[in-house]
């Protein structure tokens, strides 16, 4: 995402709060994530967060903070994949103090995975989650940002996007004055179809 997508973005949604709010969250992941490979991210099993690893490494990368790169933990990585896909989930249970975990969830975690993320928790490991209202997972989590779909101006697929640029502090400044025409925009629908020209479509399932 380019800088005129990026203030686009957040003159759009200034008014909304969510600049902030995303901020807040990815402040707290950037201060604790402070060692090489110690963020880790999983999803479920039934859906992994590719995209926002992916907008993870990137941003790290762009803004010269490697120890916020993502390390993907999957839940049953194929035979032969490469290395930086290969991480399974008995990753987690070798985590302690010096990791991080970001659990991105867009429906109901499992109860493997909220053993998994509390056994982490007990070892030591800081737990956030992104969710859209998972009140069991958010319980065991430091820090939670939910985004309901009834509720939030952004999509599932475009928090997570916001928190990637957020993490690098691209959508940290105070918003720019917004003029008339990015108020309107700040309509629940208008804002989703801003996004999703931005980021790409929905993946709420």
């Amino acid at each position: 995402m380019n800088a005129a997508q990026v203030e686009a973005l957040r003159a759009a949604l200034a008014p909304t709060g969510w600049v902030e709010r995303t901020s807040e969250f990815a402040g707290s992941l950037r201060r604790r994530a402070t060692r090489s490979h110690g963020l880790l991210i999983v999803g479920t099993p039934a859906w992994e967060p590719w995209h926002m690893t992916a907008h993870l490494a990137d941003e790290a990368r762009l803004a010269g903070l490697p120890d916020l790169a993502p390390t993907l933990v999957r839940w049953a990585p194929p035979a032969g994949a490469p290395p930086h896909l290969s991480v399974g989930i008995e990753r987690l249970d070798q985590a302690g103090a010096a990791q991080t975990l970001l659990v991105v969830s867009p429906g109901p975690a499992p109860d493997e995975l909220l053993e998994h993320v509390a056994d982490a928790k007990r070892a030591g490991t800081a737990i956030f989650a992104l969710d859209q209202g998972d009140n069991e997972l958010d319980g065991i989590a430091h820090e939670a940002l939910r985004v309901l779909p009834a509720q939030a101006p952004v999509t599932f697929d475009g928090a997570q996007h916001l928190v990637s640029l957020a993490v690098a502090g691209r959508c940290e400044r105070p918003p720019s004055p917004v003029p008339p025409h990015a108020r309107r925009l700040a309509a629940r629908a208008q804002l989703a179809r801003l996004l999703d020209r931005i980021t790409g479509p929905d993946t709420r399932p």
